[in-house]
């Protein structure tokens, strides 16, 4: 009896044994195959361009590839809801912007999805710059001009955005509400669709990221009345914010990594460690700054903490401005 307990108690040290070397080996081996990062937004976007920048390196470094997988639709909650319903293994990843996370649970009835019970956030990935741009052969040069105009046609001047419920689609409603004017919003499938209708005169203003308009301010395609952003922005020194004219108005979007919760702690952690390595890259550095954006990064914890305090914030901000999503 005593050498069948003595034999016993040996075999299952010898299998806990193994089970954490094998753990351990499959922790190694994270990721062993291709991770799909969902991005809930159209590509051509802000959020696609630097998703696509950040997978790049993410594959570089760790050997599988980074998959970027489009999936928009009702202001990013059908991408983010797929993003939480998915099996928290690492291998499928949420790279979102701040509006689909914080605001839409304040625009929407039911957006899918739990912002803070339902993912692992990992780190924020970047910042960037927003624009108000316009037609180049509209007559406003600047939002003073543009209020002027306002005033004095209410309803009649058109402004795009990515579709109804996205960030481009409250700023603009944010800036009515600031200006005391009225716009006639436009709401498209992706910033793309948007800035090809203003390019073509169809709209006449749009709110759109420098990620997904700055190739057109610098051929001239299109002119900036303001930025939107609480500070002038690098990729447009000479440009004045909104708020130089609205005072108080500004509004700087993060963009962020969050995997299903329930995602272990160490996959989590080797992922942040990897995000904030290729942030830190100087080719990736200067790909983002390219773009108007700039590297964001932080710990998990400190990034649940910026959810968390921006939820509130934002229920307060699109309650004022009175914003809907039809």
């Amino acid at each position: 009896m005593r050498f069948t307990r003595r034999t016993a108690t040996f075999l299952i040290a010898a299998t806990l044994a193994a089970s954490a070397a094998g753990n351990a080996v499959a922790e190694d081996k994270y990721p062993s195959r291709p991770v799909t990062l969902i991005v809930p937004q159209a590509a051509g976007g802000a959020n696609d361009t630097i998703a696509r920048i950040v997978a790049q390196k993410l594959g570089e470094q760790m050997g599988q590839s980074f998959v970027v997988d489009n999936r928009p639709g009702a202001g990013g909650n059908v991408g983010t809801a797929q993003a939480a319903r998915a099996k928290p293994d690492g291998y499928t990843l949420l790279l979102t912007v701040n509006s689909a996370q914080v605001i839409n649970p304040a625009l929407y009835k039911s957006t899918g999805f739990d912002p803070v019970k339902d993912f692992e956030p990992i780190t924020p990935v970047a910042t960037a710059g927003y624009v108000l741009v316009a037609n180049k052969n509209f007559a406003p040069n600047n939002v003073a001009d543009l209020i002027k105009a306002a005033k004095a046609q209410p309803g009649k001047i058109a402004i795009s955005s990515a579709g109804n419920g996205t960030l481009n689609h409250l700023i603009g409603e944010m800036l009515q509400k600031e200006a005391g004017i009225q716009l006639m919003h436009v709401p498209y499938k992706g910033s793309a669709a948007s800035m090809n209708d203003l390019i073509a005169g169809q709209v006449q203003v749009s709110v759109q990221s420098l990620p997904s308009s700055l190739q057109f301010i610098k051929s001239g395609a299109v002119k900036v009345l303001g930025v939107v952003n609480e500070k002038r922005v690098a990729a447009l020194p000479d440009a004045p914010t909104i708020g130089e004219t609205i005072k108080g108005f500004g509004s700087t979007p993060w963009y962020g990594v969050l995997a299903p919760h329930g995602t272990p702690k160490e996959i989590v952690a080797r992922l942040q460690t990897e995000i904030s390595k290729a942030l830190d890259d100087a080719d990736v550095k200067s790909r983002l700054d390219g773009v108007g954006c700039e590297p964001y990064k932080s710990s998990p914890d400190q990034f649940a903490a910026l959810i968390k305090s921006d939820l509130p914030k934002w229920a307060k901000i699109v309650k004022e401005s009175g914003a809907t999503v039809d």
